[in-house]
């Protein structure tokens, strides 16, 4: 015994195949000429802008998530630039915390832009182009409709031409029908051939008007549905793009607000470097100004030197004429200077002095090390508490006088 769903699922199938063979014929009657097309201008033209608007925004999606890719890969390569200038700022530079502020700002804003776009652009062009698949679907169902309607049309008018021929024959029997049947019967006969004539054409006449009601209702959806949806474009198209452009001016104006401090910062920091070098040149000019002219006065004028010298410091360790000192120097000493002005060391191989210090200038260890200008040497009280020149230091030698 057969199961009652495979039953139906049967009858299903064939009516299925039964619609599809119909639809072919009646298409192909149609191309060659013997059956008329029923034609609708005005839904046609709403088909064609339905499919203009359809392959427009696909475009306009698919340009949108390359657009949003960008931006991503944009901020993945703006984070390693700024991070990269992070790592490599040293910490006692000018606005390193600054810099490190920056660097995780930026990295926010563009986030910021990434996940607005996506929130207020693409999900809303997503759910646009969500109504035109089931569109289509039904776009296609009504031609499908429209092809059984049109075959119903032509079925039901084959039947009301074949029921004037039938006609036409009952009136006057088949010679053969007359011979086979006897006259009571022929009566019959004839009522039979009307009946069964009426009932084909009954029929057809239910299939035709079954055919155009389902054809009407969706023939009739889609003509308010697609001027709607073609007349949405416009407002879709403005919202989306004042979207973009209204977030694309915030990013730029925030990031741009960044990179100016980031620029401000990094003026500081090559000024800040300009007036250290710009102090350390002028530093060592003078120097070397200062030994020149105090070499010329030694060689003019020895004898004053040395009387202004035993004069104007009582208090010195020892008395030098000509660089010499009556003292005998330690092993490794040139002579010694006192510092005539305060100096702060700016780098760890400078010796800091003030006013009155005396150092010994010892030579260097590599010629080629000596800047002009700079000397090398030891303070007296940390030869005279060390008994070492371990302690040693460069030096201006403006800020300084031979004793």
């Amino acid at each position: 015994m057969s199961e009652p769903g495979k039953g139906v699922n049967a009858g299903k199938l064939a009516s299925n195949v039964q619609k599809r063979i119909t639809r072919v014929q009646e298409k192909m009657m149609q191309k060659l000429g013997k059956a008329d097309e029923t034609k609708d201008t005005v839904f046609e033209e709403g088909v064609a802008n339905f499919n203009k608007q359809m392959a427009e925004g696909t475009k306009l999606q698919r340009d949108l998530r390359a657009y949003l890719a960008a931006i991503k890969t944009m901020h993945e390569c703006s984070k390693h630039l700024q991070e990269c200038l992070s790592d490599m700022y040293e910490p006692d530079w000018f606005g390193k915390e600054e810099v490190d502020s920056i660097t995780e700002d930026s990295d926010i804003v563009w986030e910021d832009l990434h996940q607005k776009l996506m929130d207020s652009a693409l999900n809303s062009m997503d759910t646009y182009m969500a109504q035109f698949p089931e569109i289509k679907a039904r776009i296609a169902k009504r031609d499908r409709k429209l092809v059984d309607f049109d075959s119903a049309r032509h079925h039901f008018a084959s039947i009301q031409k074949a029921k004037k021929k039938d006609e036409a024959k009952t009136a006057k029997p088949l010679t053969l029908m007359e011979k086979a049947a006897p006259s009571w019967a022929q009566g019959i006969i004839s009522a039979h051939q009307i009946a069964q004539t009426n009932l084909n054409r009954c029929q057809a006449e239910e299939e035709l008007a079954r055919a155009q009601k389902v054809f009407e209702e969706i023939n009739c959806d889609l003509q308010e549905e697609l001027p709607s949806l073609w007349n949405s474009r416009v407002g879709f198209y403005v919202t989306t793009f004042q979207s973009i452009a209204a977030l694309e001016e915030t990013f730029h104006r925030e990031i741009g607000k960044l990179n100016q401090n980031l620029c401000n910062t990094l003026i500081k920091l090559e000024e800040q470097q300009e007036i250290k070098k710009a102090v350390m040149t002028t530093g060592k000019s003078g120097a070397a100004a200062n030994h020149n002219a105090t070499v010329e006065s030694d060689i003019t004028k020895p004898a004053s030197k040395t009387d202004a010298t035993a004069t104007t410091q009582p208090h010195a360790a020892t008395t030098v004429t000509n660089g010499s000192s009556d003292a005998k120097l330690p092993t490794g000493v040139l002579y010694k200077v006192k510092a005539l002005h305060d100096y702060a060391a700016t780098d760890n191989d400078e010796l800091d002095l003030k006013a009155g210090d005396v150092v010994l200038v010892i030579p260097y260890i590599n010629s080629d090390e000596q800047d002009e200008g700079w000397l090398l040497g030891v303070k007296e009280s940390s030869w005279l508490q060390n008994k070492n020149l371990t302690a040693k230091g460069v030096f201006p030698e403006n800020f300084t006088q031979r004793l």
